[in-house]
C-alpha cells in the first residue's frame, strides 16, 4: 500500500456557497461539450437538496478553485428509490440491496485528469460506507460506455438498448451497473490497470467524512429554491472519466 498526494482536495459540499461553485463547474464541464446546456446548469436542482444525496467537490490546492464535482445518491439514506429507477425496471436481485446512482460527474476544461478518477474512487468509497451494493449509471454515448467499462461497469441491457431519462432532458442513455461489493475482487482477477489507484493507494486528499465522526458522512447540502425554472441536464458528462 502506497500513499499518494494529489494536486487537489476532494470533499463533500456542505453549504449554499459550495453548491454555487459546484454549479459553475457543471456549467463549464458540460458546456464545453454541450454549449446549449451551460446556462441551465448555473442553478441547483431538486436532487441537490435531497437527503439521500451528497455532492463531491474538488478544489485545486494552489488556487482554491473548484475544478470537479459529482453527485451521489443512495437508497440507504433516503426514500429507497433512485431517479433512474423511474425510467427503468430493475432486476429482482438488484432491488434486494442498497443502490446508488452517480450523476453530474464533470470537471472544468484543463483540470488535472486525475480529478475524474478521484471522483469515481470517492463515489465508490461512499457507496461502500453507506452499504450500497449496486451502482447505476446513465451514459449518453458509446465512448462514455467504454470508459465506464474500463472502470468495471457492465451494461444492464445485453441488447445495447438506450432508455430516455426523464430527469435528463429525455435524452436516450445507456444504463450500466457496477457491483460495489465485488469490485476489488473483480478488478484484481481481471488485472485492471486502475487497480493500484483504486485499491492499493491511500489518497489523504480525499475527505468523505466529518472530522467530528469517522462514521457519519457529512449531511447533504441544503439550498434555497432556484431563482428560475431549471431544465435538467443529461445524467453523465460525455467522455469525462478517462481520456
Amino acid at each position: 500500500m502506497v500513499t499518494e498526494s494529489l494536486s487537489f482536495r476532494l470533499r463533500i459540499a456542505h453549504d449554499h456557497e459550495d453548491l454555487q461553485r459546484v454549479c459553475a463547474v457543471r456549467s463549464l464541464g458540460y458546456g464545453h461539450h454541450l454549449p446549449d446546456l451551460a446556462d441551465g446548469l448555473l442553478d441547483p436542482d431538486l436532487q441537490d437538496g435531497d437527503p439521500s444525496t451528497v455532492i463531491l467537490l474538488c478544489e485545486d490546492k494552489l488556487t482554491g478553485r473548484a475544478i470537479g464535482t459529482a453527485r451521489v445518491q443512495v437508497t440507504t439514506r433516503g426514500p429507497g428509490r433512485l431517479p433512474i429507477e423511474q425510467c427503468i425496471e430493475l432486476p429482482d436481485h438488484m432491488r434486494e440491496h442498497g443502490r446508488a446512482e452517480i450523476t453530474r460527474l464533470s470537471a472544468v476544461p484543463g483540470a488535472d485528469p486525475r480529478v475524474r478518477l478521484a471522483l469515481w474512487k470517492a463515489g465508490y468509497l461512499y457507496c461502500l460506507a453507506t452499504q450500497a451494493r449496486w451502482l447505476l449509471i446513465g451514459a449518453r454515448s458509446p465512448a462514455l460506455v467504454r470508459s465506464y467499462r474500463r472502470l468495471g461497469a457492465t451494461e444492464l441491457y445485453e441488447d445495447g438498448r438506450t432508455v430516455p431519462l426523464s430527469y435528463a432532458g429525455g435524452l436516450p442513455h445507456y444504463v450500466l451497473t457496477f457491483n460495489v461489493m465485488a469490485a476489488e475482487r473483480d478488478w484484481f482477477v481481471s488485472n485492471n490497470a486502475l487497480y493500484g489507484f483504486m485499491f492499493d493507494t491511500v489518497h489523504p486528499d480525499l475527505h468523505l467524512f466529518s472530522p467530528r465522526s469517522l462514521f457519519d458522512p457529512i449531511p447533504s447540502v441544503r439550498m434555497p429554491q432556484a431563482s428560475h425554472p431549471h431544465v435538467d441536464a443529461p445524467a453523465s458528462a460525455p467522455g469525462e472519466l478517462i481520456d
